[in-house]
């Protein structure tokens, strides 16, 4: 992308991993001049304080490498991953492992339909769980916390199984499922469902975003990807969770004619609007795992962008689960103010060594993510506590690794024994003790799953401070 074309940013750093070679990496690594890698795309002015960083060229160099190994193995990937998904529902659909065998020499074997609502995807055959919890008190953080988790753990589903939770299981009142598409990958790549919580919370609807499957090379590439583009009075935001919020190639303009399109920020502002328009009592939560908590933590920022003041009045809170960074100190600053001003809760959960969190790498140099807000962090033992942040906040840490090994030795241990020490609701399956051990091979490998999101929210606890009453001069600056 030209220089002319960034019109809407102050400056922008992208990396385009298709352009690199290994021969290029290898030469970055050596190299102190970014401007001559010709897989990078920024102007003169911002790389020039950053050329003598070996710290950012090595970052730089390890995020494009892991793409280009995820883009050369695309294919195989994705069908291992729909094998370890099918194999599961095609013995659900039998009644059973020793039924599958009987139909299969009987010619009775019952195939499934990847679209039926019976269908699960690999995220929901590792926790088959989709019922709330009743034990939670409706309208409190906690309870809105467990709804959050459980829309976005089925936010993974095809829209038949989402529906069908979403009215038959839990009694709610289900509005639509979006597919959206990407101006820069000319492609459907997000996808979100909106519901409303008639049962428990007749006037909250929620918008829940779908995170990073497991084995999409799109999605993983995105979480890797150290792009991001600076606006001002804003800061550096990601440049692969804009574009996949709806981001067009001109910028953010307010309103856009889709020709057809349908992208998710513009689609679900319209939706909320309609919505709100005709019952004024409603609000709104945002909700997403992984790469849709990204998603749902963005949107607000766009709204502002944007001068959505009724709207942002309406949104209750931002529930995010696992999510990576998504921009720099100035967005944090950015985002604090206006959660600050409209009285939104945002309650971002990290779960023990999630490795999800932790990306896109803070370097303190070129990229400089964080999080913004605080963080509400669990132990192995679903112990919560309200944090600045993670611990180990750039995960690679060699004094943190064998205390992380050791701690996926007793996540192995526990799948086995939880059912007995928290109850039968607990019981982890095959699938996902097999995932525990890779748990022990590549700590926080298991910990990113939704699984252990859920326990969390059913289990924690946490330990909050005691609410803060704004002062008169506070008050009368929010509202300034």
């Amino acid at each position: 992308m030209s220089q002319n074309d960034m019109k809407f940013c102050n400056s922008y750093f992208l990396v385009d991993p298709t352009k690199a070679s290994v021969v290029d990496l290898l030469l970055l690594l050596f190299s102190p001049n970014l401007t001559s890698a010709r897989f990078i795309d920024s102007p003169p002015h911002t790389l020039k304080s950053f050329r003598r960083s070996f710290a950012s060229r090595w970052i730089i160099a390890l995020a494009v490498f892991l793409q280009k190994i995820l883009i050369f193995i695309r294919k195989p990937f994705a069908f291992i991953g729909s094998l370890l998904t099918y194999w599961p529902n095609l013995r659900t659909a039998n009644g059973g492992f020793f039924k599958l065998i009987l139909n299969l020499f009987t010619g009775k074997l019952v195939k499934p339909d990847e679209s039926s609502a019976t269908y699960t995807s690999f995220i929901g055959c590792s926790d088959r769980r989709v019922a709330l919890d009743e034990k939670l008190t409706v309208g409190t953080i906690e309870y809105k916390s467990m709804l959050s988790i459980m829309a976005s753990k089925i936010a993974y589903e095809n829209k038949s199984f989402i529906t069908s939770v979403v009215k038959n299981t839990w009694k709610m009142d289900f509005v639509g499922f979006y597919d959206f598409y990407s101006a820069y990958q000319e492609k459907n790549v997000t996808q979100a469902f909106v519901f409303k919580a008639s049962t428990t919370n007749p006037n909250l609807i929620v918008v829940s975003f779908r995170g990073t499957e497991p084995f999409d090379v799109d999605d993983w590439c995105t979480d890797l990807d150290v792009s991001w583009y600076e606006m001002k009075n804003v800061g550096k935001v990601h440049a692969g969770f804009s574009r996949a919020l709806g981001l067009q190639k001109n910028g953010w303009p307010k309103e856009i004619i889709p020709l057809g399109r349908q992208y998710a920020y513009y689609t679900i502002r319209q939706k909320l609007r309609d919505m709100l328009a005709r019952d004024k009592n409603l609000k709104f939560i945002l909700t997403g795992h992984s790469l849709g908590g990204a998603l749902a933590a963005l949107f607000p920022a766009v709204l502002a962008i944007h001068g959505e003041d009724e709207l942002l009045e309406k949104l209750e809170g931002i529930y995010t689960f696992g999510q990576p960074r998504v921009g720099d100190a100035e967005f944090g600053e950015f985002m604090k103010d206006v959660v600050k001003k409209y009285g939104i809760e945002y309650e971002r959960f990290v779960y023990n060594s999630d490795v999800v969190p932790r990306i896109p790498f803070d370097d303190k140099v070129l990229f400089s993510f964080k999080h913004y807000g605080s963080c509400n962090y669990f132990n192995s033992l679903y112990k919560g506590k309200v944090r600045g942040d993670a611990p180990y906040a750039n995960y690679f840490s060699l004094l943190w690794l064998i205390p992380k090994l050791l701690i996926g030795l007793w996540e192995f241990i526990r799948s086995f024994i939880i059912q007995f020490w928290k109850g039968k609701e607990y019981k982890e399956n095959w699938m996902m003790i097999s995932l525990r051990v890779l748990g022990m091979i590549f700590p926080g490998g298991s910990n990113h799953f939704p699984l252990d999101y859920v326990n969390s929210t059913r289990l924690g606890g946490l330990a909050r401070p005691p609410p803060t009453i704004p002062t008169p001069e506070e008050k009368i600056a929010l509202i300034a």
